[in-house]
């Protein structure tokens, strides 16, 4: 499921908010979650899960259209961690 769907999927659901009000608010949730991970803290949403943000160290890869090495400077990447409530949630 992309933004849009979920959006869609929303209004169907709810005969209070239109469509609009709800891709602002979808985008609103996405931008403060994202601004959150930017400035180094995590985001802990109960019974659903964690985003935070991990760092991938130096390393040394290979460019494979021509294979040569090439020098991979460190970065941070975001990481998501399922809580326990939705991993069993989605195997009952």
């Amino acid at each position: 499921m992309n933004k849009s769907e979920l959006v869609k999927n929303l209004s169907g659901k709810s005969i209070y908010f239109t469509e609009e009000d709800l891709d602002r608010s979808v985008n609103t949730i996405l931008n403060l979650i994202s601004d959150t991970l930017k400035n180094g803290h995590r985001v802990e949403v109960r019974n659903f899960g964690t985003f935070s943000i991990r760092m991938r160290k130096q390393r040394i890869s290979r460019n494979p259209k021509t294979g040569t090495s090439v020098l991979v400077e460190s970065k941070n990447y975001p990481y998501f961690r399922a809580s326990k409530y939705l991993k069993e949630s989605l195997n009952k």
